[in-house]
C-alpha cells in the first residue's frame, strides 16, 4: 500500500453524509472519505445483515464494537469482535462477504 495523495488530516466521521447499503438481508450504514484510490470507510452493519454481493476487494477490517462474521465463498468462515482485525489483498480468492447477526461498527481501508 502506497500512501502519497494522503495529506495530513482529521475525519470527523460524526460529519460525514451517510449511504445506505442494502443487504441480501437487513442494511449497512457506510460514511467515507476517498484519498485518491485509497478509501477509509466506517461502516454500521445493523443487526440481521447480510451483504448481497461476494466481494473480491482486498480490505483492511478492523472492528470497533460489535462482532461479525467474514464468509469465504468456499464456506470458510472467519468470527470478529471488538478489536480485532481481518485483512485480505485484491483479488485473493475465494471471495467473501460480511454477515453481521447482533450488528458492528467497522473501520476499512481498502
Amino acid at each position: 500500500m502506497k500512501l502519497a495523495d494522503l495529506p495530513p488530516g482529521i475525519i470527523d466521521w460524526n460529519n460525514l453524509p451517510e449511504t445506505r447499503q442494502w443487504g441480501e438481508v437487513g442494511e449497512a450504514i457506510s460514511r467515507s472519505r476517498e484519498y485518491g484510490p485509497l478509501q477509509l470507510r466506517q461502516v454500521d452493519y445493523r443487526p440481521g445483515y447480510i451483504a448481497d454481493h461476494w466481494c473480491n476487494k482486498g480490505h483492511i477490517l478492523f472492528v470497533l464494537t460489535g462482532s461479525l462474521v467474514i464468509e469465504h465463498q468456499d464456506g470458510r468462515q472467519f468470527d470478529l469482535s471488538a478489536g480485532m482485525t481481518w485483512h485480505v489483498g485484491d483479488d485473493v480468492h475465494p471471495a467473501h462477504r460480511v454477515i453481521c447477526r447482533d450488528g458492528a461498527r467497522v473501520f476499512i481501508v481498502d
